[in-house]
């Protein structure tokens, strides 16, 4: 059955799919990230969230090295299979530069851009 489901995803060029993560509950956007047929199993059958790296050319699941891990709580598949959205139990910061979420700056109509959240920890 998950080998139906994985087949049935339409991958890019790339064979990557975009997974959103939200937070399972409050609903927050805190990534966008990049899925192989791989990672996507991985994450499903592992209950953690697994990506590919297109610039290390490898795997990564969040949270191996920093901590901040992210508990899969429920994945979405959109009408047209192209996209993911990953709802998570975030520990810690999602973003690598500290911040809960990856989107902290809110951009206005001038291209101003406002840092709208507080840094949970140093860049890692």
């Amino acid at each position: 059955m998950l080998d139906h489901f994985l087949n049935s995803l339409k991958y890019d060029d790339n064979g990557l799919i975009t997974a959103v993560v939200q937070d399972h509950a409050n609903g927050d956007v805190l990534m966008v990230a990049y899925m192989n047929r791989e990672a996507v199993a991985r994450t499903l059958t592992s209950g953690r969230t697994c990506f590919w790296s297109r610039s290390r050319r490898k795997y990564w699941v969040k949270g191996e090295t920093s901590g901040n891990i992210q508990a899969v709580k429920a994945v979405y598949v959109d009408c047209d299979k192209d996209c993911l959205v990953v709802k998570v139990d975030q520990t810690g910061a999602a973003c690598h530069e500290g911040y809960r979420t990856c989107f902290f700056r809110q951009v206005d109509s001038d291209g101003n851009e406002t840092v709208v959240r507080e840094r949970l920890s140093e860049a890692y």
